[in-house]
């Protein structure tokens, strides 16, 4: 009976143990995924900032589709402009929150590429009917061109983007950039 008892202390020490060793397991895991999931780059915040600025001046122009008298064709793109960008915005600014880092106030990146100028601005929102259409595309491929732009320097920069929701966020809109610009390319190319 002793030999029992004592077998029975030493399995219920050694599956403490085991519990123990676990639970200081997991807690390592998690300490070095959070770890991991800190590291990033100035050049990482400098995309994910300036790439809010980007897209709101981009919501900017798809807000001036409905009162400009612009084609179902365009509205339809502007809504697609929408919706992505708002919800990449939000995913860049949890992403700056995350890591304690200072979420812009509005357009001040007024230099990145593709950012249309305070006269480009004026030209877009004073256009109607056909001309505002032409003068969208144009304008929403350059700024778009702007993003894909913006994505290559990030990705030429060393030890940038090894975040893996930077490097997932840039590449899918390098993907969705690039798509829609083929798609106003043949827009404008039809255009009477």
């Amino acid at each position: 009976m002793h030999r029992v008892a004592a077998l029975a202390m030493v399995v219920a020490a050694c599956s403490a143990r085991a519990a123990s060793n676990t639970a200081d397991l997991e807690a390592i895991y998690h300490a070095r995924a959070d770890s991991a999931r800190m590291r990033f780059t100035p050049a990482d915040v400098r995309f994910m900032t300036g790439m809010i600025g980007h897209h709101r001046q981009a919501l900017d122009m798809a807000a001036l589709v409905p009162r400009n008298g612009a084609s179902s064709s365009i509205e339809t793109l502007a809504a697609r402009i929408i919706n992505a960008q708002q919800d990449e915005i939000a995913t860049l600014e949890q992403w700056l929150r995350e890591r304690d880092q200072p979420l812009p106030a509005g357009h001040e990146h007024a230099h990145m590429p593709g950012m249309l100028t305070p006269a480009q601005m004026a030209e877009l929102a004073a256009a109607r009917g056909a001309a505002f259409d032409r003068l969208f595309l144009r304008y929403m491929i350059q700024h778009h061109r702007g993003a894909v732009a913006m994505v290559h320097e990030l990705f030429g920069t060393d030890g940038a983007a090894q975040d893996e929701v930077v490097f997932k966020l840039a590449s899918d809109i390098q993907v969705d950039q690039i798509t829609e610009i083929a798609r106003m390319e043949l827009m404008l190319e039809e255009m009477p």
